[in-house]
């Protein structure tokens, strides 16, 4: 599974509709679950850029998905989990949809936003962006990102670290985001986690 039920758990450990378009971008109107994100903020649930859009994970998405991270098992253990638990080969296909409703419930409950980049038509996933409430004081939300090891060889990771910081800044209404694994080192992330 892709376990992104882990790799949501992992970032739970580590802490952790109708649409209606607005300037060209769509969002949700469904109301928090969760005092974590303002209650009027309307989360987004289409960004389109000339090479990329992103929508929410869910089971529409499955096939794409699997085959992003199945495409890129060691580089995400490597660089996203830290872990061999996702992606790994014995993932199933009724893991991987298991997954992808986890996700779409997780974002309809405003619990965390976790989010597909595909290409710009939709046939393939470039990587995938989650935001989560921070598990560490000082910080309003923690953003993870990852991308398949071609679109990483290719400098695609760069480029949708530096997009996202930008959407996180400009369209959301966090005052503070963690990026561990990124801004932060995985090392004072977790110095981070011990302290609190």
């Amino acid at each position: 599974m892709r376990l992104r039920s882990i790799a949501a758990s992992l970032a739970i450990a580590l802490l952790v509709s109708s649409p209606a378009f607005a300037d060209g971008v769509a969002s949700t109107t469904v109301a928090p679950k969760s005092p974590w994100i303002a209650a009027e903020f309307q989360v987004p649930v289409l960004v389109k850029t000339p090479d990329f859009k992103v929508v929410p994970l869910g089971p529409a998405l499955v096939k794409v998905d699997f085959d992003a991270y199945m495409s890129s098992i060691e580089h995400l253990q490597k660089t996203f989990t830290r872990s061999t638990d996702w992606p790994h080969a014995g993932i199933t296909d009724a893991d991987a949809m298991r997954d992808m409703e986890t996700e779409q419930a997780r974002f309809n409950k405003r619990e965390s936003f976790a989010y597909a980049v595909l290409t710009p038509d939709g046939s393939r996933e470039r990587g995938c962006i989650y935001v989560y409430p921070s598990p560490v004081t000082g910080y309003d939300a923690m953003v993870r990102i990852w991308v398949t090891k071609a679109e990483h060889d290719a400098g695609f990771d760069a480029e949708l670290a530096a997009w996202a910081t930008n959407w996180l800044k400009t369209d959301w209404p966090f005052a503070k985001v963690a990026y561990p694994g990124r801004a932060i080192t995985w090392s004072e992330w977790d110095r981070m986690l011990a302290a609190k």
